[in-house]
């Protein structure tokens, strides 16, 4: 197993690789699901901002439901051979929604629908 400096998953430039080859979620892959509080979570992003040769990528979060945002943050994510990655902590047992922006201020939120993961508090 290969110790990564930016993730906590085993290879993330394989796993973009095949993430890329067969065109999972618009180019968005997260590590670990399902998603606990507290615990570390890898973003992996090769969608339209990649592809259009973004010089910087920004992992736009937020925790809530539907479109009632809170706790926004905007993370420069780590360039790749793949594509971009970003690993943050689950600070809250909310909905974790994100998008992605460039340096340019160009979007991509999954046609407006955004990208989003529930989490949970460790009790099942």
């Amino acid at each position: 197993m290969k110790n990564l400096k930016h993730t906590n998953m085993r290879d993330s430039e394989q796993r973009l690789k095949e993430m890329q080859e067969s065109l999972m979620g618009g180019g968005v892959y997260v590590d670990p699901t399902p998603i606990t509080a507290g615990q570390q979570v890898t973003v992996l992003y090769n969608g339209l901002l990649s592809k259009s040769g973004a010089d910087q990528v920004y992992l736009h979060v937020g925790y809530g439901k539907g479109h009632n945002w809170v706790h926004l943050g905007d993370y420069p994510m780590h360039r790749i051979g793949w594509g971009w990655e970003k690993t943050i902590s689950m600070e809250e047992d909310s909905r974790f929604n994100f998008c992605f922006k460039d340096s340019a201020n160009n979007w991509d939120n999954n046609s407006g629908r955004n990208w989003s993961y529930e989490v949970h508090n460790g009790d099942f």
